[in-house]
């Protein structure tokens, strides 16, 4: 059965309340189709939210159909690729795709503290980044997810092709907020000290001129 929803103020633009319920009712009825009409009282009540669904997939929903048409493009470019989640479908304001599991990068660290193994995939995800041809060599630790055996995804990559940066410096920002910075250093060194070096120095650029 296809069923239409009227929402105002809610679902699936605004959290908590009335659209958790909409969203456990959505979810649980698997059988049928749901079409949503949705009313908001104005563009500030609309956020960017991900839903999570059945069958391992999750729905994010955008209010600005530019910024979700390049996401789709992104992520249909790098789909065979380990370090994105899967896309399946996507429209004019959402994108249907994978459910990322784990905790925020920096969460992460909070917890469990930063190993050889994190650093050496998070160099990995830099490479993978030059394999699939982006100019933007750079990832926010909120966009970077972590499992349980340290295996990573980049959940919302933006201005991949379209922005320039050389090295990881939103990361290496992220990471020294949280005072870990140095570690990630230490054991890049070991990894690739060129490399290293390179980061290093263009990392101390960057924050001489955020002064």
């Amino acid at each position: 059965m296809k069923m239409c929803l009227i929402l105002e103020g809610s679902y699936p633009y605004v959290h908590g309340g009335v659209s958790t319920w909409m969203h456990q009712y959505i979810t649980e009825m698997k059988e049928h189709e749901f079409v949503l009409w949705v009313v908001g009282a104005t563009h500030k009540q609309k956020g960017k939210f991900v839903y999570e669904l059945p069958e391992n997939k999750a729905v994010k929903i955008f209010t600005n159909k530019d910024i979700c048409r390049e996401e789709a493009k992104i992520l249909y470019k790098v789909k065979r690729s380990k370090y994105f989640p899967r896309i399946f479908r996507c429209d004019r304001y959402y994108i249907l795709r994978e459910m990322v599991q784990g905790k925020r990068l920096d969460h992460y660290i909070k917890e469990n503290g930063m190993s050889k193994k994190l650093v050496m995939n998070l160099y990995k995800l830099i490479n993978e980044m030059k394999r699939l041809k982006f100019s933007k060599l750079d990832a926010r630790c909120r966009d970077i997810y972590v499992d349980e055996e340290e295996n990573i995804k980049v959940i919302d990559p933006k201005q991949c092709y379209t922005r320039k940066v050389s090295f990881p410096r939103h990361l290496m920002k992220g990471l020294k907020g949280i005072d870990s910075l140095d570690i990630f250093l230490n054991y890049m060194r070991e990894i690739d000290y060129k490399s290293a070096k390179y980061w290093e120095i263009k990392f101390e650029e960057y924050c001489n001129e955020e002064e």
